[in-house]
Formats: C-alpha cells, structure tokens, sequence
C-alpha cells in the first residue's frame, strides 16, 4: 500500500493553510515537511495496525497482519484451513431416503467460476445436466442412491401409436 499520496495531501493542506499566515507560515511550513513526512508514515502505519488488529477479532480464527516492504506496509490475511467433512456414520445414512418420492428443494448455489467449469465439464462428461451431477455428487458424499438420474444415451420412454 502506498502511503505517499496521504502524506502528499497532508502536505499540500499544510501548505494552503500556510499560505494564508503569509510568507513566514509558509516558510516555515516548508522546513517542517521533512520532518512531517517520517511522523505521518509512523501515524498512518500505527493507524493500520490497529485497524488489522480490530479486523483480526472479528475475523478469528483467521487474521490479518501488516508488514512492511521497504517503506510501505503490506497487509497479509491468513485464513482459516477448512475444517475436514465430517464423513457421516451408518445410522445417519439410514435417515437418507432411497428415491426421490419426498419431493424435492430448490437452492442457490454460488460457486467460483474455476469450480464452476470443472461442475460443467464434469456433468457433460457424463452426459447428465448439473443439476443431475450434482445430484449424484451429494448422493455419492452421502452414501445414499442418487436416485432417478437420465443417461447421457439415446434412449425413448413413452407410448407410440
């Protein structure tokens, strides 16, 4: 993160505002730029850290740390590692129903568009739509039979006259 367009706006107020005491402001506002540049940096710095470490509580147990790289801080989040599935026991696969006959739900599911293409392309691979892939998918994580699912061949159900 670059700090120098902050410490560039403090100095440019510092300036209009000298400017209106005269010529001696604004001398001396021009001999206490250096200095200022070193004490904003500091300021702006502890300012950030605070902030990482107020983001940190809420965001537990992952975290946000700054660092600095040369003379401007970068900040690094460090995110929790995903908890293992719990991989369901006997009993609680016996409450998974074997068909399809207890209806069914509608959900929005939001995927990273990387997931997503591997969903697709597995589920054309297969000759099913998503829904059906993802279908089998939940069935197979489960351990239930997924249940009426079409196949990807040219196969006709009906009646012909």
């Amino acid at each position: 993160m670059d700090l120098q367009p902050y410490v560039d706006a403090v100095r440019h107020e510092l300036a209009v505002a000298a400017a209106a005491g005269g010529a001696d402001a604004e001398a001396l506002a021009q001999r206490l730029t250096a200095p200022l540049d070193s004490a904003l940096r500091l300021a702006l710095l502890e300012a950030l850290s605070e902030a990482a470490e107020q983001i940190t509580r809420e965001l537990a147990p992952g975290a946000v740390h700054v660092r600095l790289a040369g003379r401007d801080p970068e900040f690094a989040v460090e995110l929790p590692e995903p908890a293992e599935p719990a991989v369901p026991s006997a009993s609680s696969r016996a409450d998974v129903p074997d068909d399809d006959s207890g209806g069914t739900w509608r959900v929005t599911l939001r995927l990273p568009e990387s997931l997503r293409a591997g969903v697709e392309s597995a589920a054309r691979g297969e000759g099913i739509s998503v829904n059906a892939w993802l279908v089998r998918s939940a069935s197979a994580r489960l351990g239930a039979p997924a249940g009426r699912t079409r196949s990807g061949g040219k196969s006709f159900s009906g009646w012909v006259r």
